[in-house]
This record gives structure tokens, sequence and C-alpha cells, in this order.
């Protein structure tokens, strides 16, 4: 077999952001060039991934499920499941599930050449 196949039950969920959400580590970064890692994510209800940034590297977040709210300097935008966004390297953002019931992601961050 020349392809990498994961069995979804060998992911292993654990915290993420201090334990306000959680995720399981798709991939890493010693699997695909300039990817740090994919992550599938979980932010329960009412919490958020406070604001933050990732330095050297952007981050991609596909909405799985839910609908909640992204914060950056310049404003609050909502989101649904479908929606994508693009946090550029070094832009401090937050992710806020103003619902009560669990949202979930698929995060990728990707190194800056």
């Amino acid at each position: 077999m020349k392809i990498i196949k994961k069995l979804g039950s060998s992911f292993s969920r654990e915290d993420a952001h201090g334990g306000s959400g959680g995720r399981k580590l798709l991939l890493s970064d010693k699997e695909i060039q300039n990817v740090q890692g994919m992550t599938y994510g979980y932010l329960p209800g009412g919490s958020m991934f406070a604001l933050h940034s990732h330095e050297g590297m952007d981050e991609v977040m596909y909405v799985l499920k839910g609908k909640g709210t992204v914060r950056d300097e310049d404003g609050t935008y909502d989101y649904q499941a479908g929606d994508l966004f693009v946090f550029p390297a070094g832009i401090e953002h937050e992710i806020a599930n103003t619902t009560d019931k669990e949202h979930e992601y698929i995060f990728i961050r990707i190194y800056r050449e």
C-alpha cells in the first residue's frame, strides 16, 4: 500500500486550548510537508477558544456542526456548518460557541515559508 490509511478508531480525544475545548490530531507535522497539524475540534456549548494567534503558520477552520461567532480585531462574524475561515499567521482570533450544543470543526495549521 503506497497510501496512508488511518482508522477513525485510532484517533483519541485530548484537551485543546487549556481545556476550553477538545480535539483529535488527524495529521501531524511529520506526515505532510508544511502541515503543522490537522485536528478534529470540539467546543462545548457556551464555550470559546479565547483570543489567540498562531505564529509562523496559517490556520484553516472548516465548520462541521453548529452556529457561533469568530472575532478578530476588525469585528465579529457569524459561522454555521459548511463555512470556512482562514486565519493568517499572527492574526489574533477567537471562536465562540453561542449555543448550548457542542460544535465540531476541522482545523489545519500550515507553516509559512
